[in-house]
């Protein structure tokens, strides 16, 4: 059941307004699962192919060679070199990737830590210089193909998601460490004043 403004029907029988509210009953649309919020948009990620998210990769991570060295570079760490808007504008291309992981129905540990590869990338990537550095060697979007590729190709589906667990519960005690360190050593300094 859906609630829409319909512009053909009078909220009272009486009134002659052009716009109420009327209850819309949709059929023959499939339910969805509980791990969807929304039913993914099938026409216009049906297109992504695995070419196309590969050479997607590419063009980010590792297009460019380094002349004289082993090192790769793609957009990601060229276009980063703008301060603020660059790593924003690459962090939002990357998300290609998981909203193709979405559809596929990957499970949401390997969702989740699809979004973890792209945030930091994003986050750390934003850090001047250095934060380049971080992008020729993290390779969000080549990891993110590597998770949807190890998934396609997986026996089982859901078989290597212990990885994926063990991938976000160390990034989340580092988060704890980062955050929780400076909080220990300002109370303990403040301790130390009084006494």
């Amino acid at each position: 059941m859906l609630l829409s403004r319909c512009p053909f029907a009078p909220s009272h029988p009486h009134q002659s307004s052009s716009w109420s509210t009327a209850v819309v009953h949709i059929t023959n649309v499939p339910p969805l699962t509980p791990a969807e919020v929304f039913a993914p948009p099938a026409r216009a990620i049906r297109s992504i192919t695995d070419e196309y998210l590969d050479s997607l990769a590419t063009l980010l991570d590792d297009m460019f060679q380094i002349p004289g060295t082993r090192i790769r570079i793609g957009l990601d760490a060229l276009v980063g070199l703008v301060p603020g808007i660059g790593d924003m504008l690459t962090g939002m291309v990357g998300f290609v990737m998981v909203l193709a992981a979405w559809h596929r129905r990957l499970p949401r540990v390997t969702l989740a830590r699809m979004i973890a590869n792209v945030l930091i990338d994003t986050i750390l990537g934003a850090v001047p210089l250095l934060g380049d550095v971080f992008d020729v060697y993290w390779k969000c979007n080549r990891k993110n193909f590597r998770l949807l590729m190890r998934e396609k190709h997986s026996a089982q589906a859901g078989a290597h998601s212990w990885r994926d667990w063990l991938f976000l519960l160390v990034l989340l005690g580092m988060a704890a460490a980062v955050i929780g360190v400076p909080v220990v050593l300002v109370w303990w300094a403040i301790h130390l004043r009084a006494a």
